[in-house]
């Protein structure tokens, strides 16, 4: 089986971007910890020119919850046991582990949505988008969403959590900067250095292909 990042570098091409279809389609924000991703999201979906227009995909996790996060708005937290459960049941589309949690997308909830005709957004690490672009390679838009700097991912980590360990924050920094190598695997890429502007600039790309 060609690995996820191969796939990633074989597939996530301007050219192979997909035109506007009847069926749903499946745009991906994918970014490093402390990019604002999850952020933008919510803002997105709330936005007078797409309301209505899109939903959220909201991932299985097995990490614990934070201050302010609610069960099925957020993430569906569950525990180790029935995340593995869902595996093994073929219930999850695509997963992956970070630091040292779960997560995991729901299968039926793409298909029961992309056979309704709606459109997904949906916040998912490299090997995530590569599992996603795989299943559905005609109907996914694979945004990167890009820190100013890594200095400013770490502080929007540590405004995110004051609780986070500095060892998980220094992990999370590293694995950023593992990620930005694979900006160029996509077929958009924004730097979120400026929250109303990101919003402006991942609309705009959206109006464009619905």
């Amino acid at each position: 089986m060609q690995d996820p990042v191969s796939y990633l570098r074989s597939t996530f091409k301007n050219k192979d971007r997909p035109k506007a279809i009847k069926a749903g389609l499946i745009f991906i924000l994918s970014g490093p910890s402390g990019s604002g991703k999850t952020t933008l999201a919510k803002r997105i979906l709330r936005h007078p020119q797409l309301k209505g227009k899109l939903i959220k995909s909201v991932s299985y996790t097995t990490r614990p919850k934070r201050p302010g996060e609610r069960q099925g708005r957020d993430y569906v937290f569950i525990s180790e046991g029935e995340f593995q459960s869902l595996l093994k049941a073929k219930k999850i589309l695509e997963c992956t582990r970070y630091l040292g949690y779960h997560y995991g997308t729901s299968r039926d909830f793409f298909n029961k949505a992309l056979s309704k005709g709606l459109h997904i957004i949906l916040c998912i690490d490299i090997k995530g988008a590569s599992y996603i672009k795989r299943a559905f390679p005609e109907s996914s838009i694979t945004i990167f969403v890009k820190p100013p700097s890594l200095r400013t991912a770490k502080q929007r980590i540590l405004a995110r959590c004051a609780k986070t360990k500095p060892g998980e924050v220094n992990r999370r920094i590293q694995l950023a900067s593992r990620e930005l190598n694979y900006i160029n695997h996509y077929d958009y890429c924004v730097v979120n250095d400026n929250l109303n502007k990101t919003i402006k600039e991942i609309v705009n790309i959206i109006k464009q292909i619905l």
